[in-house]
């Protein structure tokens, strides 16, 4: 008769799991910061961009404007602001698109620690979607079309951000800076939609409970001199970095 001797049996086994070497899991990488840069027309959000794209490990990622002027071959952005009823929903469901892909695009450098988007799926959704269905650009069946995409993204895919910087400024003050530069898509918008657009970011990023907004958010006035932005720039760096 053969008895079994689990005694001596888990002795040896645990003598064995001793002499073994096991090779240490390699740290999963830290996800980058994730930051989101918003503002109105002319509120310095590409200078912003364009600052923190000196920094390593830093990647920036401007708005496409450039793919909104060519939709193959149609310029939706000239479109939109030469008739704002006609072509927002058009150009807002291609705004979310373009916004998806460069959220949820791969890391070029995979040591990246910050990404920092000029605008948000976040933005399209509670500011300028919501400002279109306000001022009758969009029609209620447009609205909750485009609403019903937001929520089902925000269910399905990855979004979030750490941070969102509002470079805060008067609508007078920005309509001054968008007529200097100059854009040939610009030139048709008046004061009144800029205005439009600073009531809309103020009700989202100033008056709603913080519980509510999808990062904190950090503001910073953009009415002084460009010097002075600049100096704004370097003195929040940390925060923004997320460190």
């Amino acid at each position: 008769l053969m008895i079994f001797n689990y005694k001596r049996q888990l002795t040896l086994t645990a003598s064995r799991l001793r002499a073994l070497k096991f090779k240490q899991l390699p740290k999963m990488p830290k996800a980058p910061f994730k930051v989101a840069i918003e503002g109105n027309i002319g509120a310095g959000k590409s200078t912003l961009i364009d600052y923190y794209s000196q920094f390593p490990n830093v990647e920036v990622y401007p708005e496409p404007v450039s793919s909104w002027c060519d939709v193959k071959g149609n310029n939706l952005l000239d479109l939109i602001y030469k008739d704002l009823s006609k072509w927002t929903f058009s150009f807002q469901h291609y705004v979310q698109l373009s916004r998806l892909k460069i959220q949820t695009s791969p890391l070029s450098n995979p040591e990246t620690k910050v990404q920092i988007f000029e605008r948000s799926l976040q933005n399209s959704r509670y500011c300028f979607t919501e400002n279109s269905y306000k001022c009758g650009y969009l029609t209620n069946a447009e609205y909750e079309i485009l609403c019903s995409w937001y929520d089902w993204i925000e269910k399905n895919i990855n979004i979030n951000l750490d941070l969102i910087v509002y470079l805060r400024s008067s609508p007078e003050v920005v309509y001054k800076r968008m007529i200097e530069r100059c854009r040939s898509e610009e030139m048709a918008v008046p004061l009144e939609y800029i205005t439009q657009v600073h009531e809309s970011y103020e009700q989202w990023l100033m008056h709603t409970p913080p519980e509510k907004l999808p990062a904190p958010i950090l503001i910073i006035d953009v009415d002084q001199s460009l010097e002075d932005v600049v100096k704004s720039y370097k003195k929040h760096q940390r925060q923004i970095f997320g460190s």
